[in-house]
């Protein structure tokens, strides 16, 4: 597991110990990062069950400014935290061992919004409808922001949720990825 491109491109990111977190593959993550961009003229992002923090990483490696990590697992906060000491980002992300429940009502009482939002929760948790209603309805998304969902591919999720509308699903295997903008 790798920084793709940036400001870090090539540094080797460390893994969450145990088979609890399965990190997004490099393959996949270039492949999200050639669709949504490829680099970022600053803005906030928002890593949600974010493992190791490579989504979150590389996006500050590609010109976000911040990015708050979150995740409800001490291992993944440990790992999150080492990965980004070794890119020299401790200024540029914010980390929390949260739920996603509670980490979106403190997002919502700061009134943040975010360029892109990246969702990767366990595959057996059906939370995406939930968690794209309440950004939808409390606007934690840029007017011009994104929202990628990885899920298994056999989970489809809808092609419109309150003011979010599907804009593209693609295929990696057994995996998914889903974007999410505000409709026009």
């Amino acid at each position: 597991m790798r920084v793709i491109s940036g400001s870090q491109k090539g540094r080797q990111l460390k893994a969450v110990p145990g088979k609890n977190t399965r990190p997004t593959t490099d393959k996949v993550k270039e492949s999200v990062f050639n669709i949504i961009g490829p680099y970022f003229d600053g803005g906030l992002g928002l890593d949600l069950f974010a493992g190791s923090g490579g989504l979150g990483i590389e996006g500050i490696s590609r010109g976000l400014d911040k990015v708050l990590f979150i995740d409800s697992d001490y291992k993944a906060i440990r790992t999150i935290k080492e990965n980004i000491k070794l890119c020299g980002f401790e200024a540029k992300a914010e980390i929390y061992k949260n739920d996603w429940k509670r980490a979106l009502e403190i997002i919502i009482e700061r009134q943040l919004k975010f360029e892109v939002i990246w969702m990767d929760p366990p595959y057996k948790k059906d939370v995406y409808t939930t968690i794209l209603t309440k950004i939808s309805n409390h606007q934690l998304l840029d007017n011009t922001g994104i929202i990628v969902c990885e899920h298994a591919k056999e989970n489809i999720l809808p092609d419109q949720i309150e003011s979010l509308v599907k804009t593209r699903t693609v295929h990696y295997g057994t995996i998914s990825i889903s974007l999410y903008q505000y409709t026009d």
